[in-house]
């Protein structure tokens, strides 16, 4: 319970709405009621089984375009094909629409979230040192400010878009019972203004904590290499005495890596997940957490779970992946609050015998 707090930089608290989102509000009751509905409506276990055709269908729609690339013998960035694939899950399920329909559209909506994720996880001489707190020494607040426009238009745009549309439904045709009809499925966004609308509702979310959460949603990517907390107490760990608001940093990169824990911990070797011995990835063993653990661990897990198995196991099923000028991988990594690599991954995808039966 002391680290329930996650801490709260100039480039967080200007992009979430002042930290109002689901991921950086303090621990609390406004909380709680955030991760109640994240846990039970929006990434529950039936709302993920309702979007399972939107997964399948833009996983064959990625497979497709892999088959045509390959067809061409033209190479692809798998970085930024995987990430645009994603991005089309995860805008289906937030607000009923593919925000990567063109090339132009991808590379936006990608450079927004890396510039997001470049922003958030730079240093701050504002967050760290006192007397630097007014004083934007390196220049990031004009930067963030730009940044925060954006998502801003993207956000109030997807609202708007969702309102209008919910009116039209509201003062459209009723079934014989009175209720509204179905042929307007909701999606994420709609339950977040469901909640929003419920004048009996635990806690009222205003306009802002919806457009928070929707920008959570679209950034959620696999845990970065270190994920912070915040002490909110006095508390003792190991001897040593810990002051309330005191940053805790963990290091899940070199956890991972630590031979007290793993043996031939530099080595690829995926049978050491095989076997009578299970390790959970949803931080029940601390000594890998790509989820993190606790109280604000990621939300996404069984999302992301589901979606890394199914395209991984059609991807190789489907075809042979062939590095560009057969050159080995470089698995140098770039700076950043998510592990990218620092050089692209640029393969040309074979397709297997079967790749055209499989998918029909």
């Amino acid at each position: 319970m002391s680290f329930c707090n996650r801490p709260s930089t100039v480039a967080v608290r200007c992009l979430t709405y002042g930290a109002s989102d689901f991921s950086f509000a303090p621990y609390g009751p406004y909380w709680k009621f955030m991760k109640q509905i994240c846990m039970s409506q929006l990434l529950g276990g039936q709302t993920l089984d309702r979007f399972l055709d939107v997964r399948q269908e833009e996983i064959e729609i990625f497979l497709k375009l892999m088959l045509q690339k390959g067809q061409e013998g033209k190479e692809v960035n798998l970085g930024e094909e995987l990430m645009t694939l994603a991005n089309n899950i995860i805008s289906r399920m937030t607000m009923s629409k593919r925000c990567s329909t063109t090339d132009d559209e991808a590379g936006d909506v990608r450079k927004l979230i890396e510039e997001v994720g470049v922003i958030t996880g730079k240093f701050n001489f504002q967050d760290y040192i006192r007397f630097c707190k007014n004083i934007d020494v390196q220049g990031f607040g004009k930067r963030i400010k730009k940044v925060q426009v954006r998502l801003d238009s993207m956000m109030e745009s997807i609202l708007k878009e969702h309102e209008e549309a919910r009116m039209k439904k509201k003062n459209g045709k009723t079934s014989e019972n009175g209720e509204l009809g179905d042929d307007f499925s909701k999606d994420l966004v709609d339950i977040l203004l469901d909640i929003m609308e419920d004048e009996s509702s635990e806690m009222r979310l205003s306009r802002e904590s919806v457009k928070a959460f929707i920008l959570e949603t679209l950034r959620l990517h696999p845990s970065g290499p270190v994920f912070t907390r915040e002490s909110t107490q006095d508390c003792n760990i190991g001897g040593y005495h810990i002051p309330p608001n005191t940053r805790l940093l963990v290091n899940v990169w070199a956890i991972g890596r630590d031979p007290n824990y793993w043996e031939n911990p530099m080595e690829f070797q995926p049978e050491r997940f095989m076997g009578s011995s299970v390790i959970d990835v949803r931080g029940q063993h601390y000594h890998l957490l790509p989820f993190g653990s606790g109280r604000r661990s990621c939300p996404g897990t069984s999302l992301a779970l589901q979606v890394i198995h199914t395209t991984l196991g059609s991807m190789i099923q489907c075809f042979d992946w062939k590095v560009v000028n057969g050159e080995s991988v470089d698995m140098s990594e770039a700076a950043g609050i998510s592990l990218l690599m620092e050089k692209p991954l640029m393969c040309v995808p074979v397709a297997r015998s079967q790749c055209k039966e499989i998918m029909g």
